[in-house]
């Protein structure tokens, strides 16, 4: 099996890179989902974010996460953000170990590809056989932005600015992928890694 840690800044093209790895047979896993999926209703992370912050203060009448209110509490109080990492992050990772393990099971020589946007910034063990990153100019990333997402300019600098650097991602990086230009270069190039990554036989 061949574990691939994807990454890139916001609006730097990491889903389209995922997706087309998806198209091409690997199996993708999502971190913001496996994040989505740790406090899900019914779910032990749930069960223990509702002790920590309050049901009354961080649970929905319908049962599920208010992401709003929780963010508030967690926002400005360093102590709270960290309770609330050491809640999730062991969740996100037991749900990565078992994806990784079924796609193993599946085919052995399965490609998986793991979408973590904040890679750099976790500073933790690569446990990756290849890190590949998504790179695109700021100032494409923030028109991007603006007109994909209706952010204004003022608040994609901030977000850019708030993240890794391209060189700092480059600095742990084994492919850069330029996803500057149009989608279809980013595919042309995304293709030519899955060549080298599962050879024709």
């Amino acid at each position: 099996m061949t574990l691939i840690g994807l990454t890139g800044g916001i609006a730097a093209g990491k889903s389209t890179i995922g997706r087309r790895l998806a198209e091409l047979g690997a199996t993708r896993i999502d971190a913001d989902q496996l994040a989505r999926d740790a406090v899900a209703p019914g779910t032990p992370g749930l069960a223990r974010v509702a002790e920590r912050f309050g049901a009354d203060r961080v649970i929905l009448p319908d049962g599920s996460l208010d992401r709003q209110a929780l963010g508030a509490l967690v926002f400005a109080d360093s102590t709270a953000l960290a309770a609330l990492n050491g809640i999730v992050h062991p969740e996100v990772q037991r749900l990565f170990d078992g994806a990784v393990r079924a796609a193993r099971s599946a085919d052995p020589d399965r490609v998986v590809v793991y979408e973590i946007p904040l890679l750099v910034e976790a500073a933790r063990e690569l446990p990756f056989d290849l890190v590949v990153v998504a790179e695109a100019p700021p100032e494409v990333r923030i028109a991007r932005m603006v007109e994909l997402r209706g952010m204004s300019e003022e608040d994609a600098r901030n977000r850019i600015a708030n993240q890794a650097s391209n060189a700092e991602r480059r600095a742990i990086a084994d492919v850069v992928i330029d996803t500057g230009g149009t989608e279809a270069d980013t595919i042309r190039q995304v293709d030519e890694l899955w060549r080298r990554l599962v050879p024709v036989s």
